[in-house]
């Protein structure tokens, strides 16, 4: 997932094709990236977007990056479908 903090609001933005060839899920939060506020706000974004609890949701790599790698506990099948539909309606 590729994180923009100071974005103007909270909102997942569709996928993006890097340079590199990598295919990452853009988002972008309001929160600055201070203190790990942004990446805070990413968990909840993500949790609140895939209808599950933010405890759910953790972040596993790029704490200091702005490409980042989240884990998400939960039924594989519904969450594979609340993925598709984040995609789906991603502005």
């Amino acid at each position: 997932m590729r994180l923009t903090p100071k974005g103007g609001r909270d909102a997942i933005d569709g996928a993006k094709k890097l340079a590199d060839g990598r295919c990452v899920l853009c988002a972008r939060v309001r929160a600055l990236p201070a203190d790990g506020a942004a990446n805070a706000a990413l968990v909840r974004l993500v949790a609140e977007v895939l209808g599950v609890g933010v405890r759910r949701v953790s972040l596993v790599a790029g704490d200091k990056v702005r490409i980042k790698r989240l884990r998400i506990d939960g039924d594989g099948a519904a969450l594979a479908a609340a993925m598709e539909r984040m995609i789906a309606t991603a502005t």
